[in-house]
């Protein structure tokens, strides 16, 4: 049999008419080149500034010792010594430097007023003011809470109040009050008596 196969040119044409292209057929493998990644390096711009001598600030350290505290004078609380047992918030005051409560003729005449109102030991407190002359009312109502006031020979302004007409019967707040004179000289002075005695009947 003889070979088919046949490479002349003039042969070829006689089967193929259309131009024939001769492809190769290779896959050349993409060349790929590395890519060099360039980092740009931030370039940090330090900043210097001038220099400058560094000032410390001081505060002043307050002398505490030369520091003035306000006069605050905190007054302690009295505690009186009196007679009788005010079960019915009644302060008798009397003034008498020689005396516990007076002389014999003004206790007389205290037991004469102290009756007409009908009185006893038990209802009233009696305190001579010349044991306690810085005391103000405030401090007797704070410890008795006065109802009643008797002042025998202590005025108003010496307990800090504002003045107020002897002998007679005055109010401050729901406290009654009657200041009169010293209970020696009150017994000898048949007009101040009575007035005061009329002004005491107004408590009955």
């Amino acid at each position: 049999m003889t070979n088919q196969l046949t490479s002349n040119a003039e042969a070829l044409r006689l089967f193929f008419t259309e131009d024939i292209y001769l492809v190769k057929d290779e896959f050349k493998a993409a060349f790929v080149e590395p890519v060099n990644e360039v980092q740009e390096v931030a370039q940090t711009e330090s900043v210097v500034l001038p220099k400058t001598e560094a000032k410390v600030y001081e505060e002043p350290i307050a002398d505490l010792s030369m520091v003035q505290e306000p006069n605050m004078v905190f007054k302690p609380k009295l505690d009186f010594k009196y007679l009788g047992k005010n079960q019915r918030n009644i302060l008798i005051l009397v003034n008498d430097s020689e005396n516990e409560v007076s002389t014999e003729q003004g206790r007389e005449l205290l037991r004469k007023l102290v009756n007409a109102i009908a009185l006893t030991a038990k209802d009233f407190a009696l305190v001579n003011y010349a044991n306690y002359n810085t005391a103000t009312y405030a401090d007797f109502n704070d410890f008795f809470a006065c109802k009643l006031v008797l002042a025998f020979g202590v005025n108003a302004k010496q307990l800090g109040l504002a003045e107020q007409p002897l002998h007679q019967l005055n109010e401050l707040g729901e406290t009654k009050l009657v200041f009169t004179t010293n209970l020696h000289d009150l017994d000898s002075d048949q007009t101040s008596k009575k007035i005061l005695w009329a002004s005491l009947q107004k408590l009955k």
